[in-house]
């Protein structure tokens, strides 16, 4: 997220939200005002999924740029932004954004290529603010050239953006640049501005005759691509950055999401259009977009781009980069729903990983350690927005563990096996038979989590590896335990003894053994098992598993495999005692099933565990339950 007339006043040490223009006392430059938490969804309503063949589609589309070589594993690099969006002071002396200049970026050039390149970073993001003055007209005050392309801002890059893109490569890295979507108004220039390499084209011929506006910001004239014109203006930018030698572009304030909503806002077109323009180029540049992106539209991004921002910005624009409250944290809850999408060609972004500079993060150690951990085994890019040549012995440690960065590039995706909740354990199978599991504390006091082997698919001992230690601990039978401090996370490689048993035994939950009350009732599900589940369950809707056989009394991790495109709850209990309410995160999509793991307490013989909505709730449709064949 980034220029916007919706401005952030900077008054003194604190901070003041402004509609309109930016005061005085900011230094003329504005800040984009923070933005709500996530794109809500109406609670029952279910999120509109791509269909089956949308989705083979988008993957078809994505496998193909990866194997041209673009996006087949998360980007890793640095970016501009979080240094030009703090209020820390010194770190913007001439107003909001007046980091960004040519020498400030070139240190941080010389800084990632001796610090991070041998590690795999490489692309550098030079982010928004490169086209704007610093001051003599402000954060509006835009450098087009002759046919409405953005170039860069005398003040901050003198000698224009190709030497700067030849500097980047000259240290063996790839250079990346920003752009927001749509027409910017300046560029409009009364519909006169030729488009290059189009005779006869110009920006009113681009545009609606409403000059109805569009991106996050409103800053830009929306493109009607239905007029051939439209597309030469895209292929003249692309054609643009390419020839500076560009490697790199992120797309702003792309709709649906950006927390904007309505056909105005809707840029698949441009998005779509800006990969055909890339194409052209016969340059192999790497398209990024943001910010806050709708997943109803998740086929669209991945089909069209490399990469897309889940979630708003995670600067603080205070006075360090990031804050644990402010939305760090919101990521466990919002990745999940995404995890499906991750995948050679294209990555759920979860923007700037802020966790080498100590105290100027704003965060404890053990915050960012597990910051940095979500984003490895989220499969994420792995791109900082510190100031590299200011990385504490800390932070260095964390960017260079190879290990965790080889967990981040195998490209697999882990997901929660616990309900949402401070006790959180995620886990996802990797490649070669043995599972990645990060244990976290999301509470604010020190707590054990534990991690079930039979919540991951597998049940024995295992060979269990600490990855953030590099070390061996032993082999672990059933599981593991770990006492976190508040906001940490334990990470671990974790290597069965053997394959081939789960160690649990499968009740359908659409079996006719089964008890389906208050109108919930069964439904077709694709990759569910068995092709079905039970749906339905609303203000009292529930299925009762019957007949669930164990044969000594104790506590059972028993796995629910569940199906939501959105966050629900749902109460659990067994044989009718002490029924608890848990929240499920999205699954991923109505016809994909996720598991959570709930302790119920059941005794020997037979049991009846149920899953009800209770009173006026929407809860998640029930796949299937997974019952250990012994206590834990």
């Amino acid at each position: 997220m980034r220029p916007a007339h919706v401005a952030l006043a900077l008054l003194g040490s604190g901070l003041a939200l402004a509609l309109g223009a930016t005061p005085a006392s900011a230094g003329g430059a504005p800040f984009p005002k923070p933005t709500p938490r996530s794109n809500a969804v109406t609670p029952g309503a279910k999120t509109k999924d791509p269909s089956t063949a949308q989705r083979s589609s988008a993957m078809a589309a994505a496998a193909q740029q990866a194997a041209a070589g673009v996006a087949d594993t998360p980007l890793m690099g640095w970016s501009s932004w979080s240094m030009e969006s703090s209020t820390r002071p010194g770190l913007n002396p001439n107003g909001g954004g007046s980091w960004l200049t040519q020498d400030n970026l070139l240190k941080q050039v010389d800084a990632v290529a001796k610090n991070l390149k041998p590690y795999g970073y490489q692309y550098i993001d030079i982010d928004a603010g490169w086209s704007r003055d610093i001051t003599g007209g402000g954060w509006d005050a835009l450098h087009f050239d002759d046919n409405g392309r953005e170039i860069a801002s005398p003040q901050r890059f003198p000698n224009g953006m190709k030497p700067v893109a030849d500097y980047i490569h000259s240290k063996g890295l790839k250079a990346g640049i920003y752009l927001a979507v749509g027409l910017d108004i300046p560029a409009y220039n009364g519909g006169k501005t030729p488009i290059a390499d189009a005779p006869g084209c110009t920006t009113g011929d681009i545009v609606y005759p409403d000059l109805r506006t569009t991106n996050g910001w409103d800053i830009g004239y929306k493109i009607d691509f239905s007029k051939p014109c439209a597309q030469k203006y895209i292929d003249s930018q692309a054609a643009l950055i390419a020839s500076w030698g560009f490697d790199f572009l992120k797309l702003d304030g792309v709709g649906p999401g950006s927390f904007k909503s309505g056909d105005n806002y809707n840029n698949v077109a441009d998005v779509q259009a800006w990969k055909a323009a890339i194409g052209r180029t016969g340059r192999p540049i790497r398209f990024l977009i943001s910010w806050s992106l709708d997943r109803n539209y998740a086929a669209d991004w991945k089909a069209n781009s490399n990469g897309w921002r889940i979630d708003t910005d995670v600067e603080c624009y205070c006075n360090t980069l990031v804050t644990w409250n402010n939305s760090v944290k919101i990521r466990w809850d919002d990745v999940p729903a995404w995890q499906p999408w991750a995948g050679p060609g294209g990555w759920n972004d979860l923007d700037s990983l802020d966790v080498g500079n100590g105290e100027v993060d704003g965060l404890t150690n053990d915050e960012r350690r597990a910051y940095m951990t979500l984003w490895a085994i989220s499969a994420a890019p792995l791109y900082t927005g510190d100031d590299v040549s200011q990385l504490d012995a800390y932070g260095k440690s964390l960017f260079t563990n190879r290990e965790v960065i080889g967990i981040d590039q195998a490209g697999v995706a882990a997901r929660p096996v616990t309900p949402q909740g401070t006790a959180q354990v995620w886990g996802a199978p990797d490649k070669d038979g043995s599972y990645t599991v990060a244990l976290f504390n999301m509470g604010s006091f020190p707590a054990q989590v534990s991690a079930n082997w039979t919540s991951l698919g597998f049940s024995g001992r295992a060979d269990v590896r600490d990855v953030w230690a590099q070390r061996n601990i032993g082999s672990h039978d059933g599981g593991i335990s770990a006492t976190i401090p508040a906001h940490g996370t334990m990470l671990y490689r974790v290597t069965p003894a053997r394959h081939g048993g789960t160690g649990v035994t499968a009740y359908e939950a659409e079996s006719p053994a089964n008890a389906v009350i208050n109108g919930a009732g069964p439904a077709d599900c694709a990759n569910c098992s068995g092709g079905k589940k039970i749906g339905n369950l609303y203000n009292g809707g529930a299925v009762q598993f019957k007949n669930v056989k164990v044969s000594r009394s104790g506590t059972y991790q028993v796995n629910i495999r569940y199906v939501s495109g959105d966050p629900r709850s749902a109460t659990v209990s067994a044989n009718g005692q002490s029924p608890v309410t848990l929240g499920f995160v999205s699954s991923g999509a109505w016809d994909r099933a996720a598991t959570a793991t709930v302790p119920l307490d059941l005794h020997a013989g037979s049991n009846t565990v149920e899953i009800d909505s209770s009173s006026a709730v929407y809860s998640p449709d029930i796949d299937a339950i997974q019952v250990p064949v012994s206590p834990r």
